[in-house]
């Protein structure tokens, strides 16, 4: 992994040779450069394939400024249109030799490796890549004989192996080389490492080349000379419409240092890197030079970029040619801002909705926010959810398919076409009152849905899979697609998604499965008919966004239900014998239990993360950004076993546990059954449960010990036997009341025993400190249980779960170019910044969820530039709901956050949520999105008059019924000028 002084050596294009800054700091005129030829006059030689470091004789410069065949801005500014070098075609191919140098500074037991879509380069086989020499800590060089083997465009990058084993790979797939027909026999590859973490990268992902910035691009017509010695390339992503890049330096082919003619760079639409050949076989070396900004729409240089001159190391030979490939432009990179919106899909409404927000909804949401400046839409995950038919399917994380779309989201309209207008007409009269109501009603709106899709696929299935569109759609999908089919048919026809119930088929087999889909052609065949509607829709509603300048951003759950095709499909992937959960925290205090397997990590990574590829390429259909769910489940994931119900009963995995000797060495009193088994005396029994059913607990629930202390009775020692005993029981208060005692009492441990460690191996239970069986023990040892307890948590594990990111997320985000977001919230490792920064990975920052211990909120002022900031998501209370929870805290919140004065308002004003929305909208943050009931709390006329119904999700309520839509339609917020206006202004005026 690179380390801060390796990301400081490799910054920018800057070249890591750090000699002769002195001599060279200038920029109006060319500088003797004494110190650099004395330094290259020491640089031990690399034999025939290094770079000749003594600086050539001087000769005709004068002569040759201006004449080298390149372009000055006054030749060209004027004529905009690029045209691309010629390039000769020769029937023999003369390059023999490619000498690879990279400028990188690195460490002991590190290597360079580079890699490369040509089998002399091990054809981007990691495994395959081939090893560079070390010739200094700043430089690293392979010596590549082809021989004519280089007939096509090759594109490389380059990979440090650490001395752990952990692969860093430089960024980007744009160093590329080229033969161009030129009668160079040996080619010098100069490069600089692509550091991912870089600001610069995140410019080139999918949102910003291919919507936000795809307009600044501007031509410029450029020739390379007759005899091109040298092709410089450099990128600068945030260039204005109008602007390119130039090239000045201190000898006449770099125009020595005239701003008013300096060399004109260019770049095609679909490329990254601004290029301009030029000849220096004249020329001295060393050379210092320097990237600029030019106006081409005012034949005008703008300005230099920052920072000491580059240095350009080097001789001519007539048989050689460079290519420099410099990185980046140093120039400012955080000027870009943004402001998005939040929104599930299913809690759009507009005229036309049936009782839920479609993907045809996502066009009438884009004409409207189009308006208000806003980028970029955040949606929920849209995968289908359909395990019972009921309306506990509505939880949008709990997918029966990573891949597939969920059918509420059709647009029954554009289903129907012409030929079921008739049908549809008569479900209009249900279709006001669904659309009417204030919430989803989720059962009744997908039953409809699903039986008019049926409808539909009968008269015309057969003519959808005969077109070329299914037919692509199939092949490109059918790795998920065909079992996902099947596995709703099962579902279906056996009543239930868990599989491992069913009477045939509960194990998967690719050859039982096939035989099963020829059979029943028809009933599985409407699974793809759906399947295929819903990505021409959610496609549809996506390119719009996009042709409109605006940024869909998705959402990729952490998890898949435990009942789930992919579980069917592949089980090995997956731990079944665990459920995935959080632990606790001030919105949970139980934890969470998602009821998720986890995942088998270890299976995953030998076959390269296959699965989790295919979701993201699945995910670049659609959409240009996306969020990782809980991100920190990349680093460890909170492990619950089976027995348990809360998340209180969980564990992070992977961690090191606490060996038993370890008590031992600190001293501390160690007895397996006090710390292991709940601890229950009459004291806690009366806490617990009070005098009303102390004695019905202990006649039904418990046994007494020898000593006096109780334990549970066999039958209801676990959470869920508890749990199975009261499901058959009346919902009352009192059976709720001793049911959720239990479950206290069986929490009330301080360790967990680790599986197959006979006795050996212990994990801490999260905040042990709150458990009656810890305030039970003396204080002595209350203090070095802490202490332990400490390291445990917050100190052992930060390397370890350090390295697991590291294998996981660097690998994962290479595979796509979407712009990734993570949803770094809870308890984080000390790791979790630095290793997002690595991965070029966006973090989330929440006003009201500090990441620093020492602050009660945290200040939008303060994010990171690569960050998205929000007051709200769909997992906490809106702005308003928020407000009114805690008192105290609003009041300070008032006086400290807002800094007003006096007592804070009862209910949170427009004027109140103002002010929060602008802290945010004047934020640093690259990102700043908003739920849209945040936003229109800014609003006395659009607001809702009941704040509770704002809220989308409680994660304290594992049945919690996901149903919030949005109470007015898009039509009229689109007509709602006034607010439209304001908002507009904000954001504009924020800079976004």
């Amino acid at each position: 992994m690179a380390t801060d002084k390796q990301k400081e050596d490799a910054a920018k294009g800057t070249p890591v040779k750090k000699t002769a800054k002195k001599a060279v700091k200038k920029l109006d005129a060319p500088v003797e450069n004494t110190a650099a030829k004395k330094t290259a006059a020491k640089r031990p030689a690399l034999e025939k394939e290094a770079i000749k470091t003594q600086p050539a004789k001087k000769t005709a410069a004068k002569k040759t400024s201006g004449k080298t065949g390149v372009k000055t801005a006054k030749k060209t500014a004027a004529n905009k249109t690029e045209k691309k070098p010629v390039v000769a075609k020769t029937a023999e191919n003369n390059l023999q030799k490619i000498i690879f140098q990279l400028r990188f500074h690195t460490h002991f037991g590190q290597e360079i490796f580079i890699t490369g879509d040509h089998p002399l380069l091990g054809n981007n086989d990691p495994s395959q890549a081939v090893p560079l020499q070390y010739f200094s800590d700043e430089l690293w060089y392979l010596s590549l004989d082809v021989a004519g083997a280089i007939e096509k465009k090759i594109t490389y990058h380059y990979i440090l192996r650490n001395a752990d084993g952990i692969d860093d790979h430089d960024f980007g797939n744009d160093k590329t080389i080229e033969v161009d027909g030129s009668t160079a026999r040996e080619l010098l590859v100069i490069d600089t490492w692509n550091y991912t973490g870089y600001i610069e990268n995140t410019f080139y992902t999918k949102p910003f080349a291919e919507v936000l910035l795809a307009a600044n691009h501007t031509k410029v017509e450029t020739s390379r000379p007759a005899n091109t010695t040298h092709v410089l390339k450099v990128k600068a992503p945030l260039l204005s419409p109008g602007q390119t890049l130039c090239l000045l330096g201190s000898c006449g082919a770099l125009a020595n240092w005239n701003t008013g003619s300096p060399l004109l760079m260019s770049r095609a639409e679909n490329e990254t890197f601004f290029h301009v050949g030029v000849d220096l076989s004249a020329e001295s070396f060393p050379i210092a030079y320097k990237y600029g900004v030019y106006d081409v729409t005012r034949n005008r240089f703008v300005c230099y970029e920052s920072g000491d001159n580059r240095v350009l190391f080097d001789t001519v030979s007539s048989t050689r040619k460079t290519i420099l490939h410099d990185g980046f432009a140093a120039l400012p990179n955080t000027m870009w801002k943004g402001a998005g919106i939040a929104v599930p899909v299913f809690s759009l409404r507009s005229k036309k909705s049936f009782g839920t927000g479609e993907f045809s909804d996502l066009k009438i949401l884009v004409d409207w926010i189009r308006t208000t400046g806003i980028k970029l839409v955040q949606v929920l995950p849209v995968n289908d959810t359909t395990a019972t038919h009921t309306w506990t399917d509505s939880y949008p994380y709990s997918a029966i398919s990573a891949f597939a779309l969920h059918p509420l989201y059709m647009n029954l309209e554009m289903l129907a076409g012409s030929g079921f207008a008739k049908e549809l007409a008569s479900l209009e009269k249900e279709r006001i009152r669904l659309n009417a109501l204030p919430a989803l009603d989720y059962e009744v709106v997908s039953k409809i849905k699903n039986d008019f899709i049926a409808k539909v696929y009968k008269q015309d299935g057969a003519d959808a899979f005969a077109s070329g569109g299914f037919k692509n759609f199939f092949e490109n999908n059918k790795h998920w697609l065909v079992p996902y089919a099947a596995f709703c048919y099962l579902r279906d026809k056996n009543g239930t998604v868990d599989f491992e119930s069913w009477p045939s088929c509960n194990s998967y087999n690719e050859n039982s499965i096939q035989q099963l889909v020829a059979g029943h052609k028809e009933e599985i065949g409407l699974y793809y008919f759906t399947q295929f509607q819903l990505h021409v829709q959610l496609k549809e509603a996506t390119a719009y966004a996009r042709s409109n300048g605006i940024v869909v951003k998705g959402d990729i759950p952490i998890g898949v239900s435990r009942n789930s095709a992919d579980a069917w499909q592949e089980p090995g992937l997956y731990n079944m014998h665990y459920q995935a959960g959080a632990p606790p925290d001030d919105f949970a205090v139980k934890g969470q239990n998602w009821g998720f397997p986890t995942y088998n990590w270890q299976r995953m990574r030998e076959d390269g993360f296959a699965w989790w590829k295919k979701r993201f390429a699945q995910m670049n259909d659609y959409f240009d950004a996306f969020r990782i769910d809980h991100i920190l489940g990349f680093f460890r994931i909170w492990s619950i076993p089976m027995h348990a119900v809360e998340g209180i009963m969980g564990h992070f995995v992977p961690a090191i546990p606490v060996h038993i000797s370890e008590f031992n060495s600190q001293a501390i009193w160690f007895d397996h059954a006090r710390y292991v088994r709940p601890f229950i005396n009459e004291t806690v029994l009366r806490d617990t449960f009070g005098d009303d059913d102390i004695e019905l607990v202990k006649s039904m629930f418990l046994q007494q010990e020898k000593d006096g202390s109780y334990a549970l009775q066999p039958a209801f020692n676990t959470q869920r036997k508890v749990e199975q005993h009261f499901a058959a029981l009346e919902k009352d208060t009192q059976h709720n009341r001793i049911k959720q005692g239990l479950f206290d009492l069986i929490s009330n441990v301080i360790l967990l025993e680790a599986e197959n460690a006979d006795g050996q191996l212990y994990h801490f239970r999260f905040h042990m400190e709150h458990t009656s069986s810890y305030k039970h023990l003396d204080v002595q040892t209350q203090q070095q249980l802490k202490a332990l307890y400490v390291n445990y948590f917050f100190r052992r594990q930060d390397d370890l779960w350090r390295k697991e990111a590291l294998q996981k997320l660097p690998e994962l985000k290479r595979v796509t170019n979407m712009l990734a977001c993570g949803e770094d919230l809870g308890l984080i490792p000390a790791c979790v910044p630095d290793v997002m920064k690595q991965a070029g990975l966006l973090s989330l920052e929440i006003q009201r969820m500090p990441k620093d211990d020492a602050h009660e909120f945290f200040h939008p002022n303060n994010a990171p530039y690569l960050s998205v900031v929000t007051p709200s998501t769909h997992d906490m209370s809106t702005i308003r709901g928020w407000w009114e929870e805690d008192r105290a805290r609003t009041q300070r919140f008032f006086n400290n956050q807002l800094g007003q004065q006096g007592e804070a308002p009862e209910h949170c004003d427009t004027a109140t949520v103002k002010a929060i929305i602008l802290q945010h909208l004047y934020s640093p943050a690259m990102w700043c999105i908003f739920q849209l009931q945040d936003l229109l709390g800014m609003d006395e006329n659009l607001r809702r008059n009941d704040v509770g119904a704002e809220r989308i999700n409680v994660p304290a309520d594992p049945k919690h019924y996901w149903q919030y839509r949005m109470h007015v339609t898009l039509e009229e917020l689109a007509a709602a000028v006034s607010f439209n206006t304001e908002l507009n202004k904000f954001v504009f005026a924020s800079g976004r």
